[in-house]
This record gives structure tokens, sequence and C-alpha cells, in this order.
């Protein structure tokens, strides 16, 4: 779920798109999805591209905070938390360096995967 998030983003040009295992750090979820847009527009894209492909797996956030307007989101999915900021968010909130122990999960070089479709 993770890596299909980070693609999803990856696709509508999310830059520095980053998945953080946090399954050792916090009972609250197993993966961080970290992504940021330059332009409003582009968080909103970004955003709808993760909740659409998600969608297509059948899998819907339990809890969704913030929007475009407001520079940043956040969507639970449970084990998957996915963060999508404006530029000036993420180097305010800086969760990379907050969450620095983390492990990166390399999602570039993981195989595609399949839909449940195939």
């Amino acid at each position: 779920m993770a890596i299909r998030a980070a693609r999803a983003a990856d696709e509508k040009k999310a830059e520095d798109v980053i998945i953080l295992d946090m399954a050792d750090l916090t009972v609250l979820t197993d993966y961080f999805v970290i992504c940021s847009g330059s332009t409003n527009a582009q968080v909103r894209a970004i955003i709808e591209a993760v909740e659409k492909s998600l969608a297509e797996e059948g899998v819907y956030p339990l809890r969704r905070e913030g929007d475009h307007v407001s520079r940043w989101a956040l969507m639970d999915y449970g084990g998957v938390v996915v963060h999508v900021f404006h530029h000036a968010e993420r180097d305010y909130y800086r969760l990379e360096e907050l969450w620095k122990q983390a492990p990166r999960v390399d999602w570039q070089a993981e195989t595609p995967l399949p839909s449940r479709a195939e």
C-alpha cells in the first residue's frame, strides 16, 4: 500500500517522495509516505492521485486531515499514513528529521505491484 501510494504521488510529479519504515518506532502505523508539491494545484493532484490509486484497490482512508488549501494533507490508512506537503510546510514540519532513525524503503527498486484485477 505504501509503495502504491508513493508511485501514485510520483506519477503527479511529487518531489522527494520517501517511505519511512515506522514499524519498530511507533504503534500508530507501519509506514509514512512523505512527499511535496510546488503549488496548491499540484498538492491537490497528488492527494487525489493517491486516494484514487488506493481506492481502486478497495482501500480508503480511515481519517483525512488538511487539504491543498491548507497546503498539507494527512491521509491515514491505518498501516500507512500519507503526508502531502507544499514545500514550505514540509520544510517547517521536517518529519524526515523528526523520524530520522526510521529506515527508508527504496520504493523505486521494488518490483511492480499487480492490481487486484490481475
